[in-house]
């Protein structure tokens, strides 16, 4: 298939209107349009090994914009993923076994608000069955015991930006999760008696990333999702 017509098909599904206007998405160079592609690999983030590695038949799908320019075609799909219904925010709620009712943030539509039959002891398990616990932080534990019924998702950044601390909050939600948690946030939801949980920026968007390669597949292209995993290592 051509590049051209695979991104067609791709913009058909997750469209380009839904990103937010400071993104970088789309082409990360100019590259042959009338290129013949023979496989594609989806990736969160693009590493100067992957680029050597892929051969020009090959379109790289990244869900974060790479910091320099790939001689292999390469393609973001970014905020517009998290933003669209369907995208990476219902593929988290779907792993943390929660329906969502609603957007989070409105002006955007990033996150969503959801919700969750059970206690904070059944959340947990789940979060333990599918997410590594060595990159899991929790601010304000509930006891295990405790009714979980509204919860707060932001696929990635959610925990690093004080306004969504301060959001959460005013939605009276019982626990909000998304990545990113800063010293600054910790203590602004410890002083608002708010409890976050913390799955990491890349693991919060796994789920996602997965969902991503089942859309992409369903233009008729053969498709590979590559999980390197968090870009550091334990000391």
């Amino acid at each position: 298939m051509l590049l051209k017509d695979i991104c067609k098909l791709i913009e058909s599904k997750i469209p380009l209107k839904y990103a937010l206007s400071s993104d970088k998405i789309g082409f990360a160079d100019e590259y042959d349009l009338d290129l013949e592609i023979n496989s594609v690999k989806v990736l969160m983030d693009l590493f100067k090994e992957d680029d050597d590695e892929f051969n020009e038949k090959t379109l790289i799908i990244t869900h974060h914009p790479p910091i320099f320019k790939p001689k292999t075609p390469t393609y973001t799909i970014h905020s517009s993923w998290d933003i669209i219904k369907g995208g990476a925010n219902e593929a988290l709620a779907d792993s943390l076994n929660l329906e969502v009712v609603d957007v989070f943030h409105a002006q955007t539509g990033i996150g969503r608000l959801c919700k969750f039959n059970g206690t904070y002891h059944d959340l947990e398990e789940i979060i333990k069955e599918n997410f590594p616990q060595e990159n899991t932080r929790i601010v304000n534990k509930p006891k295990l015991n405790d009714k979980i019924e509204k919860v707060a998702i932001v696929s990635g950044f959610g925990l690093k930006n004080p306004d969504y601390i301060k959001l959460a909050k005013d939605k009276k939600v019982d626990i909000f999760i998304s990545g990113d948690l800063t010293q600054e946030t910790a203590v602004l939801a410890k002083n608002n008696n708010l409890t976050l949980i913390d799955l990491g920026h890349h693991n919060s968007e796994i789920p996602g990333l997965y969902k991503l390669g089942e859309i992409i597949s369903s233009c008729g292209v053969n498709v590979e999702v590559i999980n390197k995993g968090e870009p550091w290592n334990k000391l």
